[in-house]
C-alpha cells in the first residue's frame, strides 16, 4: 500500500508523457457531443451504454471500438476540442510536456484531408501551456504502400511534427513491414519510434531497432523474454514506453501485481509510465502512475528516476531537457526529510 505522502508526490511531480495515442483520449461525453454537432449516427443508445462497451479482451477488440469512436472526427475543430480537453487533464496531472501520437490512415480513409487532422491537433497544442509535439503514426495492419502515401500526404505540414511511429495490430505484421517508409522517414530527419513486443515477442522489438533503427521502444515489455536484447537495450540507453493501465486491460498482464516495470527498472532499462489510451483503459497519467505505486514496490527513488526518464527520453532541444530534469530534481529536493 503506498502512504499518502508517496501518493502526493507521484501527483505533484512534474512529468513527461511520450505514449499517448490523441484519438484514444475522446471520452463517451465527447463523442456524443461531437457526434450530435456533425451529424454521425452512433450504434451506441447512451453515453453509459458506450462506456459499457469499453470491456475488451484483446488488443483487436479494443481497436474495434477505438475506429468507431473516431467516426465523430470530421472537422478541425472536432480534432482540436479533443486535443484541448487531452492537454487541460496533462496540465492537471503536472504533464510538463507531451509527445502526441496520432493516426491520420484512420480519418483519411473516412475522406478527412490530411491539413484538417494535422492542424487541429497542432493548433490546439499551440494554446496549451504544456510543452507538446506531434508523432505521425502508421497502422501497421494497413500496407507499406498506404504508409508511404501517408507520408507524402503529410510532407506539406512537416513542421507540424516531429517523427513518425507503428501503431494498431502488432502481431503478424512485424516491423520490417515497413522498412522503406522508415527509411524515407530518416532521411527526411523525423524521430523514429515503433510500438514493438506488446503482444509481439522480442524478435519485433530487434528489428524495429535494426531495421527501422528507432529511438524509442513503444510498449517493449516482453523484453526480458530476450536476456541479451535486454542487455543491448539498457546499454544502448533506448527508452522503453511503458503504459500500464493499457498492459492490464488488454491482459498483457492479468492484474496490475503482475507488472514487470519494476524488474525493467532493475534490469537497467530507461522505463517510463504513459497512459497510452487514456479514455479506453482506465486513466491518464496520474491514474497510471497511482496504479503502479499502489500495487507495485516502488518508493520515493523509483518515482524520480521515473520522472527523469520521461524527460531524458523526450525528444526536446538539450537546453529545454536540463531545465525539466533540474526542475525534477528540484521537486525531490524540496520533499521534507
Amino acid at each position: 500500500m503506498m502512504n499518502s505522502q508517496l501518493r502526493t508526490v507521484v501527483q505533484g511531480m512534474p512529468k513527461a508523457e511520450l505514449h499517448i495515442h490523441i484519438e484514444g483520449s475522446l471520452e463517451p461525453e465527447l463523442i456524443f457531443a461531437l457526434a450530435e454537432r456533425n451529424g454521425v449516427k452512433l450504434t451506441y443508445p447512451s453515453v453509459d451504454a458506450l462506456r459499457q462497451a469499453y470491456a475488451f479482451t484483446d488488443l483487436q477488440s479494443f481497436l474495434d471500438i477505438y475506429y468507431a469512436g473516431a467516426s465523430v472526427l470530421l472537422k478541425e475543430q472536432d480534432f482540436y476540442d479533443m486535443t484541448a480537453a487531452y492537454l487541460k487533464k496533462a496540465e492537471a496531472d503536472n504533464v510538463r510536456h507531451t509527445e502526441i501520437f496520432f493516426d491520420p490512415q484512420t480519418h483519411t480513409a473516412r475522406g478527412v484531408p490530411m491539413e484538417t487532422v494535422i492542424n487541429g491537433i497542432y493548433n490546439a497544442c499551440q494554446d496549451s501551456p504544456v510543452s507538446a509535439s506531434l508523432i505521425l503514426c502508421f497502422l501497421r495492419h494497413l500496407s507499406e504502400d498506404d504508409a508511404m502515401a501517408t507520408l507524402e500526404q503529410a510532407l506539406p505540414f512537416r513542421d507540424k511534427y516531429i517523427g513518425v511511429g507503428l501503431d494498431s495490430s502488432e502481431v503478424g505484421h512485424p516491423p520490417e513491414k515497413f522498412a522503406r517508409v522508415f527509411e524515407r522517414c530518416r532521411g527526411l530527419g523525423l524521430h523514429i519510434v515503433a510500438h514493438a513486443g506488446e503482444e509481439g515477442p522480442p524478435a519485433y522489438i530487434q528489428s524495429a531497432l535494426d531495421v527501422l533503427k528507432v529511438e524509442r521502444i513503444d510498449h517493449g515489455v516482453r523484453i526480458l523474454e530476450d536476456q541479451a536484447l535486454t542487455e543491448r537495450v539498457a546499454r544502448e540507453g533506448i527508452a522503453l514506453t511503458v503504459c500500464p493501465l493499457s498492459n492490464t486491460k488488454l491482459r498483457v498482464f492479468d492484474q496490475m501485481k503482475d507488472h514487470n516495470l519494476v524488474q525493467l527498472l532493475d534490469a537497467g532499462l530507461v522505463a517510463t509510465v504513459n497512459s497510452d489510451d487514456p479514455a479506453y483503459f482506465g486513466g491518464y497519467m496520474n491514474d497510471n502512475f497511482l496504479a503502479v505505486f499502489e500495487s507495485l514496490p516502488l518508493g520515493l527513488s523509483h518515482a524520480q528516476r521515473l520522472a527523469r526518464n520521461s524527460f531524458a527520453a523526450a525528444f526536446l532541444p538539450d537546453a529545454q531537457k536540463q531545465a525539466f530534469l533540474a526542475e525534477v530534481d528540484a521537486y525531490f529536493n524540496a520533499l521534507p526529510a
